[in-house]
């Protein structure tokens, strides 16, 4: 049986493509797994994390990495611009045939003191993903939006203006009706830049105490790569308006702290949530679950307005909202977990 090769020849714009997200995915297109893509642009605003990015794959190991050598030399161009500045993104996007959008403020604290500094980058930007398509009657055949299980239900300023960044390309279907525009939702990324378990290892290696917000809080975990098997499978399989969410494994945070001290006996204080912070994250709503179905290892919710679904005769996968408050995992299975996230975290752990 011949493998799909959906990015074959194609040419790939990554938004945000500095970011962890982002530099695993090029990392991957590199590999040629999805077919040798003609072009893959970087596209941020961050001069010095190009910079490093850049000097980074020149100088990568030939011998150990060929694959990945070879085509960074032949296929990655970089370009500074922001997505909120309009003119710059229909100048990067106009020769492009795939838009991988995950251009983000997604810290939570700082979008809940900066609100409309997230509103500009998370909902304008992607607005003006869809407005350079639409003005300007650019090629592109496929929009994938990284999205987070924050849009769900959103209790937070990163999560509205990601739940809106959603509405605004999934809605942008109806206006772009040759290009896919669809979306990813998934939780917390475990070796990202900013999350809980990078702070924790520095905190053990440092022999302090381990901060965690609440007793109660649970959070889903997947890797990068896992992370970027959503995007691969939403490209592959998904249509027009769809949202893909991975199945994935949650935890409560405790035992995400413990699993990581292994033999180490350190304290844990409880310092009180954070702002705009959740105790559970959802990835599937409530009142999502009656237009979410099944596709192998993911949970796939149909568009939100009826004239973007096919007849589809296929029952609800979900009877109540994807929570991570359910089936926590700890011990043997979160440890392996944890080390499936590679890197630093998988070496950490593997010495502890």
């Amino acid at each position: 049986m011949e493998t799909i090769k959906p990015l074959e020849g194609k040419r790939i714009l990554v938004t945000g493509g500095t970011g962890s997200l982002g530099q695993t995915l090029v990392s991957r297109l590199l590999r040629g797994e999805m077919g040798r893509p003609a072009r893959i642009t970087v596209f941020s605003r961050d001069e010095a994390k190009q910079h490093y990015m850049r000097l980074d794959y020149m100088h990568r190991d030939a011998a150990t990495d060929d694959v990945i050598y070879q085509n960074s030399q032949d296929l990655l161009t970089f370009r500074i611009g922001d997505v909120r500045d309009y003119p710059a993104l229909v100048a990067a996007m106009r020769d492009a045939d795939i838009v991988f959008h995950a251009a983000a403020l997604k810290q939570v604290p700082s979008c809940e003191y900066f609100p409309f500094e997230a509103v500009q980058t998370n909902i304008i930007g992607a607005a003006n993903v869809a407005r350079a398509i639409s003005e300007n009657g650019l090629p592109v055949e496929t929009v994938v939006g990284i999205s987070t299980d924050k849009a769900c239900k959103p209790i937070n300023v990163m999560g509205m203006t990601k739940a809106l960044q959603e509405r605004v390309l999934i809605e942008a279907n109806r206006d772009c009706p040759t290009t896919r525009f669809m979306c990813v939702r998934y939780g917390n990324v475990i070796a990202s830049r900013g999350s809980i378990v990078p702070l924790f290892v520095e905190q053990i290696r440092n022999g302090k105490t381990l901060t965690v917000t609440l007793p109660e809080m649970t959070r889903f975990l997947l890797s990068l790569d896992r992370a970027v098997d959503t995007v691969f499978a939403a490209v592959t399989h998904g249509k027009r308006g769809e949202t893909y969410v991975p199945k994935v494994k949650s935890a409560n945070i405790t035992d995400v702290a413990k699993a990581l001290m292994g033999d180490k006996d350190l304290p844990i204080t409880y310092t009180g949530i954070r702002p705009g912070e959740k105790v559970h994250e959802i990835m599937v709503s409530e009142e999502e679950c009656f237009r979410t179905i099944e596709r192998g290892d993911y949970y796939v919710i149909l568009p939100v307005l009826p004239e973007l679904r096919d007849e589809d005769d296929t029952p609800p996968a979900l009877s109540a909202e994807y929570s991570s408050k359910d089936d926590n995992i700890s011990g043997t299975e979160l440890r392996a977990l944890l080390s499936s996230a590679g890197g630093e975290i998988e070496r950490f752990i593997a010495g502890n």
